[in-house]
């Protein structure tokens, strides 16, 4: 039978602390509230309260709730305080020598059968429990920011903690309306340690000039369904924090280069561009603290070679291809005012594509967006043919093929030669590069890469791809026809994955290593990533609705081109690709949906 906590300490008042004692009093546990000063404590108190009186205002909270609630949090200065609690959680900041510290306190001060819990983000639980003479009793607890809004709690056991403790901390999660996921000692745990190569890899590609700030966080909202980009998530978590999570993870997790700290953001700390805390990092805030972004002219690194003037008019466009994407992409010029030519090379466009895009919009209609007129002006707009002779008086061509290198090229050369001067040549290909493509024609300063997501009409984003050829003027056409499209266009460099796949995939690539080293469960991995990191899915149902053999083909082009150790697809993702267990589609991926 589970022990019953009927009081808990919490040690250390920030914002993460005072929302760990508000998640106990909630939950009708008693709660012993502990800072060093006076100062801090009041501090500490009203956070407590701020956070409280917004829940009574919010409705989420009655007055009376709250009354009772702050009845059962006992405010004091200094340990001695929690002489006779149950469990006991710090929360201070994460340094391993203040830990380790504290705990040898708390282990003199504490009842010999109390529980002594960390928050620790990213230390060592073993290495803080050995301050302890009962390390059979010292476990993580890892509660996720805002506590009492985050469901997750990661539990940490160590190769010592006493597996009576491990059930005692499950139960009480599940008391307090928690998810529990227990795991072991290793840096980072679930969460960190996937959240922050993401975010370091974002940082990396600010610094390089790859894509702008905005860019890179717009293509993660709105290609990679994320609740916010990674920049402005940096931002809110805190530089120096986010340095001391990946330089920790780094040197206690093998050394793998994917947590070693980005240069810039060593640099923004030493500035103090730390976030929102200080009022400025990737982005100026209205003042310390405040979550309100204001315009600023400033940017840690310069971007890319981005004009946004000097674009060329576009009536007409091309598009070449036959499959879903290629009339997706026609679906979405058409709707937009665009006229139309839709060239299926080798295909009969009576059947396919026009029955296709018809269903579509019709579809549009039924959902409301779109009226019958509108509809059918769409489709007046479109001229179906399989000819690219067709295209010659076209001002942008969109090719959207399906084929290797090799026809993508002979395409774009045939394009070259039909199409007149000054059109714009687009590839939808967001795996092959953009250079060699251009390089097929007489005119690389007028080829650009337009990456439009599946179906295009849903997806409100497309990739602007510039190569070292590309001119200025290209781009802001590119950028003009986009936002005609309605849909945001993001503008980045020629490199594998562009922006969404070149983050996306080695985070999931990373999830598969941690199952494959039996670190954590296929449930306990998605459940943290969506409890823990607000991820509208888990990495693993995200690689199974994808397919793991396009995961694969993706992850090994960006290793090839980086060769970066880091980014060599997980041996168990190619293993269950050669079975044919390659998700959704074939009913077998990490998980069995045949009886889905």
């Amino acid at each position: 039978m589970a022990r019953e906590f009927t009081s808990v300490g919490v040690v250390g008042l920030g914002t993460m602390g005072a929302g760990i004692v508000e998640v106990f009093a909630r939950n009708g546990v008693d709660v012993v509230a502990v800072e060093i000063t006076a100062d801090a404590l009041e501090r500490g108190r009203r956070t407590l309260t701020g956070s409280t009186d917004r829940a009574v205002a919010r409705g989420k909270l009655a007055p009376a709730d709250r009354d009772a609630l702050l009845e059962r949090v006992h405010f004091a200065v200094g340990l001695d305080a929690l002489h006779t609690v149950d469990l006991v959680i710090e929360a201070v900041p994460e340094r391993l020598d203040l830990k380790r510290r504290l705990f040898a306190d708390l282990d003199r001060i504490c009842r010999p059968d109390a529980i002594l819990a960390t928050n620790t983000s990213s230390l060592s639980v073993t290495e803080i429990s050995v301050a302890t003479r009962r390390p059979g009793q010292v476990v993580g607890i890892h509660f996720f920011n805002p506590a009492p809004v985050m469901k997750l709690v990661e539990v940490i056991r160590t190769v010592v903690t006493a597996p009576e403790v491990v059930a005692d901390v499950e139960a009480l999660c599940a008391r307090l309306g928690k998810v529990a996921v227990t795991i072991g000692d290793r840096a980072g745990f679930i969460a960190n340690a996937l959240l922050f190569g993401y975010l370091n890899q974002a940082v990396e590609m600010l610094e390089s000039g790859y894509a702008s700030r905005e860019d890179i966080d717009t293509a993660m909202k709105l290609g990679g369904g994320l609740p916010m980009g990674p920049l402005t998530l940096l931002d809110l978590i805190g530089m120096d924090t986010a340095y001391e999570i990946l330089d920790t993870m780094y040197r206690r997790g093998g050394r793998n280069r994917r947590h070693a700290p980005v240069p810039l953001i060593r640099q923004m700390v030493t500035a103090g561009l730390l976030g929102r805390k200080s009022g400025r990092g990737f982005y100026t805030y209205e003042r310390p603290g405040s979550g309100k972004v204001v315009p600023d002219d400033r940017t840690p690194v310069a971007t890319g070679p981005v004009d946004t003037d000097g674009g060329l008019a576009v009536a007409t466009v091309g598009v070449v291809g036959s499959g879903p994407l290629a009339t997706g992409i026609v679906e979405v010029f058409a709707r937009a005012g665009y006229q139309v030519v839709a060239v299926t090379p080798g295909a009969e466009p009576s059947t396919g594509g026009p029955e296709a895009l018809a269903a579509s919009l019709d579809a549009a209609v039924a959902a409301g967006p779109l009226t019958g007129t509108d509809r059918d002006a769409a489709l007046g707009r479109i001229t179906w043919a399989t000819a690219l002779d067709q295209l010659a008086d076209v001002d942008l061509v969109v090719e959207a093929v399906a084929g290797d290198l090799t026809v993508k090229q002979a395409l774009l050369a045939d394009l070259d030669g039909i199409c007149k001067p000054g059109v714009l040549l687009a590839t939808t290909s967001s795996s092959l590069p953009v250079i060699e493509l251009a390089m097929a024609t007489q005119r690389p300063a007028d080829v650009v890469g337009l990456h439009f997501f599946h179906p295009a009409p849903a997806v409100p984003l497309v990739e602007i791809v510039r190569t070292v050829r590309t001119a200025p003027e290209a781009v802001a056409t590119a950028r003009a026809v986009v936002a005609r499209l309605g849909h945001t266009g993001v503008v980045c460099g020629d490199r594998a994955g562009l922006l969404v796949d070149a983050l996306i995939f080695p985070y999931l690539n990373d999830a598969v290593k941690m199952l494959e080293a039996s670190y954590s469960t296929v449930d306990g991995i998605d459940h943290a990533m969506k409890l823990g990191c607000a991820y509208p899915t888990g990495p693993f149902e995200l690689l199974d609705t994808v397919g793991l053999d396009v995961a694969s083909t993706i992850q090994r082009q960006l290793y090839r081109e980086s060769r970066e150790p880091g980014l060599a697809p997980a041996p168990l993702l190619e293993q269950l690709v050669t079975a044919g267990h390659l998700g959704r589609r074939t009913g077998r991926g990490f998980r069995d949906h045949t009886t889905r």
